[in-house]
């Protein structure tokens, strides 16, 4: 039966895992526990193809226990049941194993179903996610596991992998493989971090491959066709979509325009032009604000274009927007300003209104009330004393100016004005 190449090259060691040395490089604490025998219920959180089920293999091996795995897509409180009902006839001492696979795909019921045998130990539970398990994963099962972040496997690492695939199918294949220059790093570098795709590529360009004799070349255009854009993660229900536009977001707020045109490009490769557009407005707003508030017309006007013209070419508008957004100045006082009269609102605070700026109405069929409301265009400077905030919210400040040249040139005028007024 045919077994793809990365299941035949995976680890069977904790050595032979690549790029997670944060968590299993000599010393480091899941490293300690799987050397120890000592596992607890654990959640392992990350994209595809950075070790998770290898590693949960290696967990069952080393400590000698029956190992059960269930994918939660397909998966059903029927098949725990199985297991459960599995677990007297087996020998095992320390309990088993279940290795249970995209576990944010079960519902709540689902995933209480596991507490009760986690709980007197005769199952430890490995569960696998792609997603936040803050999010995905129940607070029952989250306060009983123990959470390991997988991070995205770098270029370096990848390459480590690819020419180890490559050995493997010269031997099996008998062929002498030469790879045109920045042919392998191109695999490693595109297929983003996911070392199953950068393995399975390398065994798609031999079985395409086209031999002279025993000599087969590979060429920089296979691993181009191989690879595509499987490097681009950007799934919009995944959690790699919102990293992307968080991280341009970060980017542009932190005024570096070589990273936020980085994670733009990301974006618009992966086909989420639309969800740039409404971010990069939301930054104009958030992040640039009162400190430049022309960049709101402006970044609108870019999004208009781009939208317009569709890609390739709204690439060029959308670099504009966030290349100026980043290197203009920053503000959120507005922001901070709504965020803080919204948190006052949540509690309950501001009741009623002043009288005096309540609509013009009547108090009786018959007569109308006098509001008191003065008028400030009837004033110098168009602008008079008088209390504008509810009466048990007088005194509270939502909004301060920001020290950027066009706020506290705001701030100069009205302090000029109002203590003329006063």
């Amino acid at each position: 039966m045919y077994q793809p190449l990365a299941d035949l090259l995976r680890p069977t060691s904790l050595d032979e895992v690549f790029g997670q040395d944060h968590i299993l490089g000599p010393g480091a604490v899941l490293r300690r526990l799987i050397d120890s025998g000592n596992i607890p219920n654990m959640i392992f959180y990350g994209p595809s193809g950075t070790g998770k089920t290898t590693v949960a293999n290696i967990i069952a091996q080393k400590t000698r226990r029956k190992l059960f795995k269930l994918n939660a897509t397909t998966a059903t409180t029927a098949d725990i049941k199985e297991i459960v009902g599995q677990l007297d006839t087996f020998l095992a001492p320390e309990g088993v194993l279940l290795y249970l696979d995209e576990i944010q795909s079960f519902n709540k019921k689902q995933q209480q179903s596991l507490l009760e045998f986690i709980e007197n130990g005769k199952i430890t539970l490995i569960a696998s996610t792609t997603e936040n398990p803050y999010f995905y994963v129940f607070n029952a099962i989250l306060s009983r596991s123990t959470v390991f972040e997988f991070k995205q496997i770098d270029a370096t690492a990848s390459l480590k992998a690819v020419r180890r695939a490559v050995t493997f199918m010269e031997e099996r294949t008998g062929l002498h493989a030469s790879a045109e220059p920045g042919a392998l790093e191109y695999i490693a570098g595109a297929c983003g971090g996911d070392l199953r795709k950068a393995v399975n590529a390398v065994e798609v360009m031999f079985s395409a491959g086209v031999p002279q004799g025993t000599e087969l070349t590979l060429t920089c255009s296979d691993a181009q066709a191989v690879t595509q854009k499987s490097a681009l993660r950007a799934d919009r229900e995944g959690d790699n979509f919102y990293d992307l536009l968080s991280a341009m977001q970060k980017s542009i707020r932190g005024s570096d325009p070589d990273a936020a045109v980085h994670y733009l490009a990301r974006l618009l490769e992966a086909g989420q032009m639309q969800a740039a557009c409404r971010r990069l407005m939301v930054i104009a707003c958030e992040d640039v604000g009162l400190a430049y508030p022309q960049i709101i017309p402006i970044v609108k006007s870019c999004v208009d274009a781009a939208l317009m013209i569709g890609m390739p070419e709204a690439r060029i508008p959308l670099a504009d927007a966030a290349v100026l957004m980043a290197t203009s100045p920053k503000s959120n006082s507005a922001y901070r300003a709504i965020n803080a009269a919204l948190a006052d609102v949540h509690k309950g605070k501001g009741h009623g209104f002043p009288r005096h700026l309540q609509n013009v109405h009547a108090d009786t069929y018959t007569q109308e009330r006098q509001q008191g409301y003065l008028y400030p265009h009837d004033y110098p400077n168009h602008w008079v004393q008088q209390q504008y905030l509810p009466d048990d919210l007088v005194g509270s400040t939502y909004y301060r100016f920001a020290q950027n040249k066009m706020e506290q040139a705001s701030k100069a005028y009205w302090d000029s004005v109002k203590h003329q007024g006063g």
